[in-house]
């Protein structure tokens, strides 16, 4: 990125570069924020291919499919790399166009894909699968070499949970088990919400501790008020009867 940043001249190279990186920074937790950065740094320098790679990005986390898939075939023609292609087959399905993702699953430049890439690519296709209803086929999808190894490699949590979400789909619940652990045991930096899952399955209910305090301590404050409520209710209503019989032993002297 820096490289490319280089054909800028140098200060709009600083400007752009800022805006990427607010773009990196905000992607996960603040897309649409992510989104307004990229469009900054892509009406500064809409000719670099890192800048348009970004605005796909932050195109395709806010959901808009089709800016994403524009700018990520721009960067693609730019610098005739094959990286961004599972990706591109994501935004056709987000697009509703599963059918063309598929189509891009068996085209040739899935091959030019490393390792990485090309298990996202299988786990695009299995999610063309399941949306054209085809959850059989999806499973089928994933099974692989990748999936049958016990190395664990960045993307192996997300590939059993995806398995295992597509197994439970076919009414396969044990075997779906199985694999959410598996995938919970490689998922040592919270990808997925496997545990959330397991404990699904398992029956098993959370309690959220600081809702619950809260319940607890406004049932207190009730309690509260109603011993405070009591006396003077009780009060009142020994005036009353005071009253009452004041008048009765006025009304029996007149007598």
């Amino acid at each position: 990125m820096r490289q490319e940043l280089m054909s800028l001249p140098k200060t709009l190279a600083e400007d752009v570069a800022r805006n990427l990186v607010m773009v990196a920074n905000l992607l996960d937790e603040e897309p649409e924020q992510a989104y307004a950065y990229s469009r900054v740094a892509l009406r500064l320098a809409s000719r670099v291919a890192a800048v348009r790679e970004a605005a796909g990005f932050a195109s395709y986390a806010t959901g808009k499919y089709s800016e994403a898939l524009a700018e990520f075939r721009a960067a693609r023609r730019m610098t005739g790399s094959v990286e961004l292609w599972p990706i591109m087959a994501d935004c056709e399905r987000g697009m509703g166009r599963p059918e063309r993702a598929l189509a891009m699953a068996g085209e040739p430049e899935v091959q030019k894909l490393d390792k990485a890439g090309q298990v996202e690519m299988r786990l695009v296709a299995a999610g063309a699968r399941k949306d054209m209803g085809q959850a059989e086929a999806a499973v089928v999808t994933l099974q692989s070499p990748e999936l049958a190894s016990n190395a664990v490699q960045p993307w192996t949590a997300r590939l059993r949970y995806a398995y295992a979400d597509a197994l439970l789909e076919v009414g396969r619940e044990a075997e779906a088990r199985e694999w959410f652990a598996k995938a919970l045991e490689a998922d040592q930096g919270g990808t997925t919400n496997a545990s959330d899952r397991l404990a699904e399955l398992d029956g098993v209910e959370f309690t959220d501790a600081l809702e619950e305090d809260a319940e607890n301590e406004a049932e207190v404050e009730d309690e509260a008020k109603d011993e405070v409520a009591e006396p003077a209710e009780a009060k009142d209503a020994e005036e009353v009867k005071d009253a009452k019989d004041a008048k009765d032993e006025e009304s029996g002297s007149q007598g």
